[in-house]
């Protein structure tokens, strides 16, 4: 615990609210612009406002932006106030083993960001930070009096005499005299004078840290001429503590002591170091705008895909695995790749569930629009979708907390650093010379510096996630930013500006890297087609419906065949179509051996027509119907023959169609009017609907208009003013504070009275630090009451209080609470 803070020097702030109020606006603004989760909703006062910022969720916030060095200060900072209350400037440096001119920036930054207060001769670290820091801050156990506070009054009376400690009065006097003499270098060291063999470097061990070791029936009792080993010695003399039966503790003081008062042995100020390696941009370029231009391809071959066959959603969301199977043979990439391209169309807006009762993934009307842009713009639209979102492919097939298999586009594929650590690798690839790549490795330690609660906390993973998927994207190559990348991200020589302007700028650097599209093929005598580049819009369209791709590479080979003639004859092309949009469209004339096929399959096509009865088979041509009576493929359709040019099947229409042209046929369905049946692929789309946010946990921006306004209504409500007076004051009458309107409702502009968490963040400072509060409350019919409390503990929903007045102990619940300030002498 901290020790009991002292009366506040005349003129120094008592609380962060006081340090808040007296900060120059600038500070204030700059401090709402680096933490806007404190403007939203807008706070009452000055009081509101550092409540807020003193709750655990909104400071663990602020150290996500911490880097390594900063981190490392305040955890300095907090263990050393622990034990010795606010710390001068000087000691904060002396504890960090370095030098003032170093660690006073980073306090600088940790006051900005008000994770820490007060002058520099009394800086205190934010409560709710030295929680969110966990109970051992620089590898340091827990203070003397919290390991050994669960002693029995005659156990702590004994270690008081054991150390040959006057007689305390009560146990924690005890404890408090033990903790100063362990924590003093040389009356530990003449402690240690003494020990046996073994202890100084048992917990020289632990001083280093972590300070838990582990010991049977550590809580045993020990007397100091009983002990026999060299952990029973130290626990004689407290220099050991039980932390449960089969461990122990090293008490902070006695860690600080061995460490000579340090508690770190430096600072990591530098970052680590890049190996990079000098690569040919062009070429750095040429491949990524090469991997750009097939990332933009496959999302498009997938929403064809889908939205000829939309795949079905999961009862419990997201995509079946074996519909990713499907897909990843039908694009020939790997799963995972399948699995990033699948959350790229949804997180860009391409891809949607469609609402249905049976619903499935379909494109959405965006896909059209999407389409309808050349590729580099296709490329910057993706790029940018990915850049921001939350959502990690690379947890497709893993196990969930549950031991499900997360599938892709279900829930639980979000993580919420995810976009920073994108940024951060992008950010320090961008810092480079353009074509200098830099290795995972080395990049894994830069970001793990940069951003050490976000980017550790996945163990590197997050880092070589993204790395992979900006490798696949184009947006690096080689392992180095390309031209499109580094104009994405904003980075040196990419300029910077609006999202929309550097989506132009990315769009632009990967036209340039790519071959302009072709609007010809080359027909060849082997019933193939050659795209000697990517082709335009509706040249590749009409080759998709009427050939199937042979090959990939530096070309595309399509490969004319019955079966995707046929195809293209369904969609309603005829024979002279295909032929006449073959010759339009080709640098070579049309290969005889294809106008043959073309002919062969227009002849074939609707020679037996399928309708409905269960179903019915005609044809023209008697002998054709009669081989489809006679092959026993046609078994399992039941055939009965009704005339020479018309049979029956026990089967529907979709069976028989698939069972014929299994046997090489190519049969047509007919309509009620004798007619073929003919119609262009269905194109399945989604309602509009925007694409899914990026779960990051951080509030909307702030913009600095909006925050200087906020900081003058702050100004304007005075600084003697408590947590929800304001609202307090609108409802209130003379009747004694009772309302007798229902009071008006805050609009999304007012400032809102206490939150819960805010009035438990009050209460707990006041509780720690000792000090009374004026709390206004509501009692079970409406009625107001103010009083001068003393709050003693606060528990879950609760506080238990003591009224300075009559010396009457309450419990209070928080919901009732209706203001809340500290309380100054009358």
């Amino acid at each position: 615990m901290p020790p009991r803070p002292a009366p506040p020097a005349p003129g120094l702030p008592r609380s962060l609210a006081d340090d808040l109020r007296a900060r120059s606006d600038d500070d204030v603004v700059a401090l709402l612009l680096a933490r806007p989760e404190l403007a939203t909703p807008v706070p009452l006062d000055v009081t509101a406002l550092a409540a807020r910022a003193s709750t655990r969720v909104s400071a663990a916030r602020a150290m996500d932006r911490l880097r390594v060095p900063e981190l490392q200060v305040l955890e300095v900072l907090a263990a050393v106030w622990t034990q010795e209350g606010a710390v001068p400037a000087e000691r904060v440096a002396s504890a960090c083993g370095s030098e003032p001119a170093d660690v006073d920036p980073l306090l600088e930054r940790l006051t900005a960001l008000a994770l820490v207060w007060g002058p520099r001769a009394a800086i205190t670290p934010l409560r709710a930070a030295v929680e969110v820091l966990g109970p051992a801050p620089a590898g340091l156990g827990p203070p003397l009096v919290d390991a050994l506070g669960a002693r029995s009054p005659s156990r702590v009376a004994d270690l008081v005499e054991d150390l040959g400690l006057p007689p305390a009065g009560d146990p924690v006097t005890g404890l408090r005299a033990v903790a100063e003499l362990v924590g003093d270098r040389e009356r530990l060291g003449s402690v240690l004078g003494g020990a046996p063999d073994g202890v100084r470097q048992l917990l020289e061990r632990l001083a280093a840290g972590p300070p838990l070791g582990a010991v049977e029936t550590a809580d045993r009792q020990v007397r100091a001429a009983d002990a026999s080993t060299p952990v029973e010695w130290a626990l004689a003399r407290g220099l050991l503590a039980p932390a449960g039966a089969s461990a122990v503790v090293l008490p902070r003081e006695v860690a600080l002591a061995l460490r000579g008062g340090r508690v770190r042995e430096r600072l990591s100020l530098t970052p680590p170091g890049l190996d990079v390696t000098e690569r040919d941009p062009a070429r750095v370029d040429a491949q990524g705008a090469g991997a750009g231009a097939e990332v933009v391809r496959l999302v498009h071959e997938l929403l064809r895909a889908f939205e000829a066959a939309p795949p079905a959603v999961l009862r419990a969301g997201g995509l079946g695995v074996r519909e990713l199977k499907r897909l990843a043979v039908r694009l020939d990439v790997t799963e995972g790749q399948a699995a990033l391209l699948v959350e790229l169309s949804r997180v860009a807006g391409l891809l949607a569930d469609d609402g249905e009762a049976d619903p499935s993934w379909a494109p959405t009307p965006g896909y059209d629009d999407w389409s309808a842009g050349d590729t580099g713009q296709r490329w910057a639209h993706l790029a940018q979708a990915w850049l921001a979102t939350s959502r990690v492919s690379a947890l497709v097939g893993t196990r969930d907390e549950r031991g499900g298999a997360r599938t892709a586009l279900s829930d639980g594929l979000d993580r919420t650093a995810a976009p920073d650590v994108r940024a951060a690798v992008l950010g320090e690839l961008s810092a480079l010379a353009p074509g200098t790549s830099a290795t995972l490795a080395s990049l894994t330690e830069r970001v793990e510096w940069l951003l050490p609660r976000r980017g550790a906390a996945s163990g590197g993973r997050l880092v070589a996630w993204g790395a992979a998927e900006a490798e696949q994207l184009g947006v690096t190559a080689l392992g180095a930013l390309t031209s499109a990348g580094r104009a994405l991200v904003g980075g040196s020589g990419g300029g910077s500006g609006t999202d929309d302007e550097r989506r132009s700028a990315a769009a632009a650097a990967v036209e340039a890297g790519i071959p302009p599209p072709v609007t010809e093929v080359l027909l060849q005598a082997d019933l193939t087609a050659v795209a000697p580049g990517p082709l335009v819009p509706d040249l590749a369209e009409a080759m998709a419906l009427m050939a199937d791709v042979d090959s990939r590479g530096g070309a595309t080979v399509y490969r004319f065949s019955p079966a995707s003639l046929r195809r293209a004859m369904d969609a309603g092309r005829t024979a002279d179509d295909v032929l006449a949009f073959l010759a339009g469209r080709s640098a070579t004339p049309v290969p005889q051996s294809l106008e043959y096929l073309v002919a062969d399959a227009a002849r074939r096509h609707g020679r037996v027509r399928v309708g409905a009865a269960g179903a019915y088979l005609r044809s023209d041509d008697a002998a054709s119907l009669a081989e489809v009576l006679a092959d026993p493929r046609a078994g399992s359709l039941r055939l009965r023959s009704l005339a020479p040019t018309v049979a029956v099947a026990q089967a529907d229409p979709g069976q028989v169609l698939i069972a014929l042209r299994s046997m090489g046929l190519a049969p047509a369905v007919e309509g009620d009017d004798a007619e073929l049946v003919l119609h262009a692929p269905e194109r399945r789309r989604s309602p509009e609907q925007p694409p899914p946010r990026p779960v990051t946990g951080q509030p909307p921006r702030v913009t600095e208009e909006a925050a200087r306004a906020l900081v003058s209504a702050l100004r304007r409500a005075g600084s003697g003013t408590a947590v929800g007076s304001a609202r307090e004051d609108r409802g209130s009458r003379e009747d004694g504070g009772s309302r007798e309107d229902g009071g008006s409702e805050a609009t999304a502009q007012e400032p809102q009275g206490p939150s819960p968490v805010e009035a438990l963040a009050v209460l707990r400072e006041a509780a720690a630090a000792r000090r009374p509060v004026r709390l206004t409350v509501t009692d079970h019919a409406g009625r107001r009451r103010t009083s001068r409390v003393q709050p003693l503990r606060v528990e879950a929903g609760s506080v238990v209080v003591v009224d300075v007045a009559s010396g009457a102990v309450s419990r209070v619940s928080v919901h009732r609470v209706v203001a809340v300030a500290p309380s100054r002498p009358s």
